[in-house]
């Protein structure tokens, strides 16, 4: 099982840069950022990382191709392959809905898995051969070239998941893997696993080789109350971009989160947070002491066949830049990088 460190890149840039080089040196396989407008752009923040670090891979998880032009990100991400000798990777998806909705674009009139997998292609073949024909629904280009190239003879492109079944088949069969975010549940990773499967074995490729990513809100600290107080403070920002389909496997009814939902979109965060109950929190986040925190993924995640586990950090920075809660006593995001190290990680070495 490998673990990996999801950024929010909200902090302060040379706070992020701290974190980013503590996570290389106690071993974690990769540093993800969303690509988002909401945030810090990930692409120049870890271009200043890829000078500071030796090992961590480094990439978005996930880049939107609705809003994000596929050849832009792959000449993006080559040249962060080049910056970091060869550690570059990207995790594709339509974007994030909420996101889109503020760009005036109604997701579902994108035909959003049709125009990823065609991006997938567009990335994948600039990367591979620095030039492209292609006249497809979405993109067309004729004889488009670029000086970006990778180092690597294959750069990692993954794609991101929620709903299903297709996005997972299609993520098993075209990419090197899914990553598949905000569940927490044996049934949610059990159905993601499958059908990533089926669409591996559609390839003729052995599923097992595939980055099989659970992207998770996480928090932990030596007080158990504490840091679950963190999670649910966070809970309903995330989870208000989960399909319905995606929170009944994780056993929340959607109408349960609604009222959440409804508070946080109407920019009454203190109010969706009262609404967040401990029992939702509990269902939608892995929280809790470090030991508490390896049994949920012991227990709900490990058995599926999920070998990668992306901690998004959640800590009391974070919290109050988003919510203005004031969280006192909860481990920051570097102090839960040790702890993730000295408890979580030894487990599944």
């Amino acid at each position: 099982m490998k673990f990996s460190y999801a950024l929010l890149p909200d902090y302060p840039l040379q706070e992020s840069l701290a974190s980013i080089r503590l996570a290389d040196e106690l071993g974690f396989h990769a540093c993800y950022a969303a690509d988002e407008t909401w945030h810090k752009d990930l692409w120049l923040l870890f271009a200043a990382a890829a000078g500071q670090t030796r090992r961590i891979r480094l990439g978005p998880s996930v880049s939107p191709v609705t809003l994000r032009e596929p050849t832009l990100i792959a000449q993006a991400l080559a040249t962060l392959d080049e910056l970091c000798d060869g550690r570059a990777e990207a995790v594709l998806s339509s974007g994030n809905f909420g996101l889109l909705a503020q760009y005036g674009m109604d997701w579902a009139r994108t035909r959003p898995l049709s125009r990823t997998k065609e991006a997938l292609h567009v990335v994948r073949t600039l990367l591979d051969d620095g030039t492209i024909t292609h006249d497809g629904e979405f993109f067309t280009y004729r004889g488009l070239f670029t000086f970006a190239r990778p180092v690597q003879a294959r750069v990692p492109l993954k794609l991101g998941a929620m709903r299903g079944p297709r996005s997972f088949q299609a993520a098993g069969e075209l990419s090197d893997g899914c990553h598949h975010a905000l569940s927490y549940t044996r049934e949610a990773y059990d159905y993601a696993v499958h059908h990533i499967r089926a669409g591996a074995e559609r390839a003729g490729k052995d599923w097992q080789s595939l980055d099989i990513g659970a992207w998770v809100v996480f928090a932990t600290g030596p007080d158990s109350a504490t840091a679950k107080d963190a999670a649910r403070s966070m809970v309903g920002i995330y989870a208000s971009s989960m399909p319905e389909e995606q929170l009944r496997r994780n056993g929340v009814e959607p109408a349960a989160l609604k009222p959440i939902i409804d508070a946080i979109a109407a920019g009454d965060l203190a109010r969706g947070i009262e609404l967040t109950t401990p029992e939702i929190a509990e269902r939608l986040s892995i929280a809790g002491t470090p030991q508490e925190c390896l049994e949920k993924i012991r227990r709900e995640i490990a058995p599926s066949g999920v070998n990668h586990v992306i901690c998004a950090i959640t800590d009391r920075s974070l919290v109050k830049a988003f919510t203005g809660r004031d969280i006192e006593g909860m481990a920051d995001v570097n102090h839960q990088l040790r702890l993730i190290h000295e408890t979580v990680m030894p487990a599944f070495a």
